[in-house]
């Protein structure tokens, strides 16, 4: 909403989110206390609330004793409004995850096929057939859904060398609504992790945060102002094909010295090859995109533990190529927060990374933009932040919610 007048009608909208994601955050709260939490007026908080009630998103629970005075009525999502349901997809993996309406999981559905599935039609009934498996398992109905959400790798992430199953859906978006017959969100993981950290991590208590992806491909969710940072197209956040060394590696996207060619996975490969061309890890996987890939990561720590040299400093040099990625981060964006999830995570990768990272953001940092800045882990996920941005959707069909940009079908 950069640039333009908020009205009255748009800052109650701003408003209820803000209330709805602290009563997420305490569980269970009086009126006084979310005033108190969100610095909004009880006069202000005691409208929404009602707002809230008349739509069923906020339900009332029991007296809360305040100590001196008449205890208070409390307050809470209402968990029981509907079901939320997320999924994320890859050529021939698909998840499933039913919520509540509180965001509490209620059950999680895996299905693998055995070939890549680029089908269109094949694709929305396997989406379809795991609906019904997922809703099955969480003693749900179709027509408790009130939002579905679909995470789906996207834009510079993986170049396209054949048609994939998120391809055939970002192409057919509008035959996955007809065929769920459900309201549907569609979004990349970059947007869905940053959802997830401003309704259930740092984004609770800063209004300005950056989310740090790091797995095969790497890449920023942006929150500024309390909001998800989109871009003209989207497409912002792509962090990952930044650059971090002029005229260096080969990246995947075609560029040279991109920032994932040396904090993705298979980049720490190829550091590895650098340091220790024979080193028995170095070798590429026949299957670099799965889960043979990512066990690079676990092996390494363990290598690492067992006092290997070459792992130890493989770990060392990718977090000063982080580090000072992130540097360029803080420049731009000048974050409260950088919250990373991913390999920098892991165990024995965050005891040695952390530090490092922290260090060298420090150093790099142009000015005082780094001096109160938190580097923290974080667990999000993207499955919660597509849930997230599902019930926000909700919440704007039924009219509670009028300034936000949501990917909608």
């Amino acid at each position: 909403m950069a640039g333009v007048r908020l009205t009255s009608r748009d800052i109650r909208s701003e408003s209820r989110l803000v209330v709805v994601r602290a009563l997420l955050a305490a569980g269970e709260a009086s009126r006084n206390g979310l005033a108190e939490a969100t610095g909004l007026s009880l006069g202000t908080v005691s409208t929404i609330v009602q707002d809230l009630l008349k739509y069923g998103i906020v339900t009332e629970s029991r007296l809360l004793g305040g100590g001196i005075g008449r205890p208070t009525t409390g307050l809470r999502l209402n968990a029981d409004r509907g079901r939320v349901v997320g999924f994320y997809l890859e050529d021939r993996y698909l998840e499933a995850t039913v919520f509540d309406a509180a965001l509490g999981e209620l059950t999680t559905v895996e299905a693998v096929s055995d070939e890549s599935v680029a089908e269109a039609d094949g694709i929305i009934a396997w989406i379809d057939r795991t609906l019904d498996t997922a809703l099955e398992r969480a003693q749900a109905k179709r027509e408790d859904v009130i939002g579905v959400g679909i995470l789906l790798p996207g834009g510079m992430q993986r170049p396209v060398k054949a048609a994939t199953a998120p391809d055939a859906i970002w192409l057919h978006l509008d035959r996955v609504r007809d065929t769920l017959g459900l309201p549907v969100v569609v979004d990349n993981p970059l947007k869905a992790i940053a959802t997830a950290e401003l309704w259930l991590g740092a984004g609770r208590r800063v209004a300005n945060a950056v989310t740090v992806s790091l797995g095969f491909g790497v890449g920023a969710g942006i929150i500024q102002d309390g909001a998800i940072v989109r871009g003209a197209t989207n497409a912002a956040g792509e962090w990952g094909h930044s650059l971090l060394a002029f005229e260096g590696r080969q990246c995947q996207c075609g560029r040279m010295g991109c920032v994932e060619a040396y904090v993705g996975v298979p980049g720490i490969r190829r550091t590895l090859a650098e340091t220790a061309p024979d080193h028995p890890l170095a070798a590429e996987p026949e299957d670099a995109e799965g889960p043979e890939g990512f066990d690079l990561i676990a092996a390494l720590a363990d290598a690492a533990e067992a006092g290997d040299p070459a792992a130890v400093a493989v770990i060392d040099r990718s977090a000063h190529y982080l580090g000072a990625a992130l540097a360029d981060l803080v420049a731009i964006l000048n974050p409260e927060v950088i919250a990373l999830t991913g390999w920098a995570a892991w165990p024995t990768w965050r005891e040695r990374v952390a530090p490092i990272v922290r260090r060298r953001v420090r150093e790099d940092s142009p000015g005082d933009a780094a001096a109160d800045l938190e580097i923290e882990l974080s667990p999000s996920c993207g499955m919660e932040g597509i849930a997230a941005i599902a019930l926000e959707r909700f919440m704007r069909d039924i009219g509670l919610v009028t300034t936000r940009v949501i990917p909608a079908l």
